[in-house]
């Protein structure tokens, strides 16, 4: 069982304070741009084990009687169909999806900006579809003069030239999917409207990680680092704090480039010296006060690097990132004095597929190991044979062990084993006939309508959720898309699972 480290009622209580009095320090009315994931933040969750990975959405709960919500996304991300790597859906689909999660959250997005929009056929369509369903769309040119003319930022060509968006409430939250989609902008462009007009509104920033007021090296926020390698960012201490304040805080490089013009266009746009002293005092972040137990977190700090390591090394062979990103998450466990093999379940796993190997002695084919740590601590491991693949046989043995069936018990009958691959080497002309995971999941329920065993078994997968799997090679869609929808925390080491370039 892992030790909470975080409390959620603690962290609520203190963030939603910190917000508001910041609404109240800009005559109640504060544009703030609200970072990171909204729901299923698992990267939270892990590294400060007790966060709830849904919690902003009851902060936006705390404060909807308060704020108007603003969803942003990039023109561009939109043409190119970018897909966000952690649910294998394009940023447009997400911010559909985003529109319904916080509508059953009852929460309305009373707008959504497209911005650097350029008349891209493919953001065109976009908007018409949102427009259809009687959502309100604005669309947001490129800011001319931006980054270094401020005259002409601070202007009626550069931010005056976008569409004024009408907000009824104090706090007007801009969010939306992944970096780059414009919310930073978005919120200056409301700005320069508002003063224009007399109101003298005010800009903040609301992102989890890093959390400035632990050390730089703390896991937590080395962690961070390490999720956005891919990304080359990385943190530092903020020089304008220090220089500010004589204290260290923790930011990270872009928004510490970016804090000197950033610094110039509200001191423009407000026609005064800007409240802001360093780009850590625009964030508004009491993560830190939620930390309960510094060595729960640092525990989860230090796994969720090792998480990456492998996620890249893994994307480093399938061509999604270059070599240069595995290395910097290798540096990164360096200065942690941490190895892959850390992680509880990776030693297991790789013997697993090394007893398949001993037992297959002469047949030359490719020899799959997985593990998985159950909430009790113990360890189950599954390898790849004949009949199915090695995800699938974990997950059997697991539920078997946590409803207490004996293992010469079957939960998948010879009958329904051989209908499938039967299906599939006849029907389906598939090159292999073994059942992955998604597979081998129907089959169990199909044979829990006449099986009571096999019924119980199944009744035991949710406790399987959040626990903690490795397997020696990279997952097929079929395992992948099951161990997802199991919910348990996957890694894998960058080795294909079949000689095929080509797997469905």
């Amino acid at each position: 069982m892992k030790n909470i480290g975080f409390d959620n009622e603690k962290y609520l209580k203190e963030q939603t304070s910190a917000i508001m009095e910041r609404v109240r320090k800009f005559n109640n009315k504060l544009y703030l741009e609200f970072g990171g994931k909204l729901l299923f933040d698992y990267h939270a969750h892990i590294v400060l084990p007790g966060f709830d990975p849904n919690i902003k959405m009851n902060l936006l709960q705390n404060l909807k009687e308060k704020a108007d919500i603003l969803l942003c996304i990039y023109a561009g991300d939109i043409e190119r169909k970018k897909v966000r790597a952690d649910f294998g859906i394009t940023y447009d689909v997400d911010a559909l999806k985003l529109i319904d999660d916080l509508r059953d959250w009852e929460l309305e997005v009373i707008g959504v900006v497209i911005t650097r929009f350029d008349n891209q056929p493919a953001a065109k369509i976009f908007k018409n579809k949102l427009e259809r369903q009687n959502i309100k769309v604005y669309t947001h040119r490129y800011t001319k003069g931006y980054p270094t003319d401020i005259d002409t930022i601070v202007s009626d060509e550069g931010y005056g030239a976008n569409e004024y968006i009408h907000t009824k409430h104090p706090l007007v939250i801009v969010t939306g999917p992944g970096p780059g989609s414009g919310k930073l902008a978005t919120c200056l462009s409301q700005l320069y409207h508002d003063y224009k007009q007399g109101i003298k509104s005010g800009f903040a920033k609301f992102e989890t990680f890093p959390i400035w007021d632990l050390p730089l090296k703390h896991p937590v926020n080395v962690a961070y680092e390490a999720a956005t390698a891919d990304i080359g960012d990385f943190n530092l201490i903020d020089p304008f704090h220090l220089e500010a304040y004589k204290k260290p805080a923790v930011n990270y490089n872009r928004d510490v480039e970016v804090f000197p013009i950033l610094k110039r266009i509200l001191d423009k746009l407000t026609g005064a010296e800007s409240i802001y002293m360093s780009p850590t005092d625009m964030g508004v972040n009491r993560a830190n006060f939620g930390i309960i137990d510094d060595h729960a977190v640092r525990e989860g700090g230090e796994q969720e690097v090792i998480r990456r390591y492998f996620r890249y090394s893994c994307e480093y062979v399938m061509g999604f990132v270059d070599k240069d990103t595995v290395q910097r998450v290798e540096l990164l466990m360096e200065e942690l004095n941490i190895r892959p093999e850390h992680r509880k379940v990776v030693e297991p796993a790789r013997q697993a597929a090394q007893d398949a190997k001993l037992k297959e002695e002469g047949n030359k084919g490719i020899f799959c190991g997985a593990a998985i740590e159950l909430r009790d601590g113990s360890i189950v491991t599954g390898r790849n044979s004949p009949l199915m693949h090695a995800a699938s046989s974990l997950i059997i043995k697991a539920i078997k062990k946590l409803a207490n069936i004996p293992d010469e018990i079957l939960l998948l009958s010879p009958s329904v084993i051989e209908s499938v691959s039967n299906l599939k080497k006849e029907i389906l002309k598939s090159k292999t006939v073994s059942l992955d995971l998604e597979e081998t999941l129907i089959g169990i329920s199909i044979s829990a309508t006449t099986s009571p065993t096999a019924q119980i078994a199944l009744e035991k997968l949710n406790e399987l959720r959040g626990c903690e799997v490795h397997m020696t090679h990279i997952p097929t869609p079929g395992d992948e898309a099951g161990l997802k929808r199991l919910g348990v925390n996957l890694t894998s080491e960058p080795n294909f699972s079949s000689r095929d370039l080509f797997v469905a």
